[in-house]
């Protein structure tokens, strides 16, 4: 069996997540598409994890492939996380991932309004003429809020108490529940939101505008398999404990779909890891390089086994469910933490000694950062020990 040791796994991140000096590139797409896909739980995260691969990028080269070329589309897919996707990725997860959510979420939110009763007759059929009209009403405006839909059609602001009884819960509008359901089925897309890169207060406009003829249709099987081979290429080698974390299938789904791809299996230092049996020369060691990643960033969410470039820091560069904060890299391992003080500063602290020419490195990455953020201040949604701890 073919040795790959924590050396070359880190070799392989540096050059395929385009973290290495050399493999950086201010295409926003092929950024994506090394990583797969980009989090976008936090709307920031999109931007700094393009801007932690790049050279000389900008917000508005970001903003201009999601809202202008469209080459990129937010969705929901793997774990009910938000993400965004190369356009052309797009098929493989909804039929993967994005379907099975839609189905999921629609009777979650059918049984809700059923039981508050606010429905005369059927809930599923009234549900689905309500996702309807919306759709009809966007493809009718082009693009439109969440509030400017509800006033357009009255049945969004059907009130529903999820927790009556109960001293936390109030009655709240259908209006999110159904764009959730439309965005998971692929009808609707989150668009530019108001305000800054860093904003949450989305637009939303029909699939049409970028895709005319939708979202082509793959089976769900077909689908899988393209995007585990995508992740393999990128996160490759990993034992299949990671493939089943990071995709939220079952274990038999996804031990079905690895039968259907052409795998080896490697030795990573006394547990087993796959990758693509194409795919077993070994990377050659870039020269060392520093990153400042963000909350959320792809790389470090990439895999849930992360003794190898983690080390025994989790306590205070993750929250409690799991997120991480951002985090300094230091030549394919976490070596500290960041973060942006009000006033814009980047501050960082190293967790072990790294030696003052890789300081010097961030430094220098820090002060690109900086430049970056310009004047936008975006507190992370997920916020971890250390990063409090920096800007307190």
């Amino acid at each position: 069996m073919r040795s790959m040791d924590a050396a070359e796994r880190r070799a392989r991140l540096g050059v395929r997540h385009r973290l290495a000096a050399a493999a950086r590139t201010d295409d926003v797409n092929e950024v994506a598409r090394s990583l797969v896909v980009l989090h976008a739980t936090d709307p920031a995260t999109v931007f700094l994890s393009v801007a932690a691969r790049g050279r000389g990028c900008e917000p508005g080269h970001v903003e201009k492939a999601l809202y202008e070329d469209r080459t990129l589309l937010r969705m929901l897919a793997m774990r009910r996380t938000m993400f965004v996707a190369p356009i052309e990725l797009v098929p493989a997860l909804q039929a993967s991932c994005a379907d099975a959510l839609a189905h999921k979420q629609r009777k979650t939110y059918a049984r809700y309004i059923e039981q508050a009763g606010v429905v005369e007759g059927a809930v599923l059929p009234w549900l689905s003429e309500v996702e309807a009209e919306t759709h009809d009403t966007l493809l009718a405006r082009g693009s439109a809020t969440g509030a400017q839909l509800g006033k357009e059609v009255p049945r969004l602001r059907t009130q529903v108490n999820t927790a009556p009884g109960k001293s936390y819960s109030k009655p709240t509008s259908i209006t999110t529940w159904v764009l959730v359901i439309l965005g998971a089925e692929g009808r609707i897309v989150r668009g530019r939101p108001n305000g800054s890169w860093s904003s949450s207060q989305y637009t939303w406009a029909p699939i049409e505008s970028w895709l005319p003829e939708g979202i082509p249709a793959l089976s769900a099987e077909a689908a899988r398999a393209e995007l585990v081979r995508k992740w393999l290429r990128a996160f490759g080698p990993a034992p299949v404990s990671d493939i089943k974390w990071w995709t939220g299938w079952t274990l038999g789904e996804v031990r079905k779909t690895l039968a259907l791809l052409d795998t080896a299996e490697v030795d990573l230092g006394g547990a087993t890891g796959l990758v693509l049996a194409d795919d077993l020369e070994p990377t050659p060691a870039p020269e060392p390089w520093v990153a400042l990643l963000p909350a959320l960033d792809p790389t470090p969410m990439g895999w849930q086994s992360r003794e190898w470039y983690l080390g025994p820091n989790s306590p205070i560069l993750f929250d409690t469910n799991g997120n991480v904060g951002p985090t300094v890299w230091w030549d394919g391992r976490i070596v500290g933490g960041w973060a942006q003080r009000p006033d814009g500063e980047i501050v960082w602290r190293l967790l072990e000694d790294v030696g003052s020419d890789a300081q010097a490195l961030i430094e220098a990455e820090a002060a690109r950062l900086t430049a970056f953020y310009g004047e936008v201040r975006p507190i992370p949604r997920f916020r971890t020990p250390l990063e409090r701890e920096l800007t307190s």
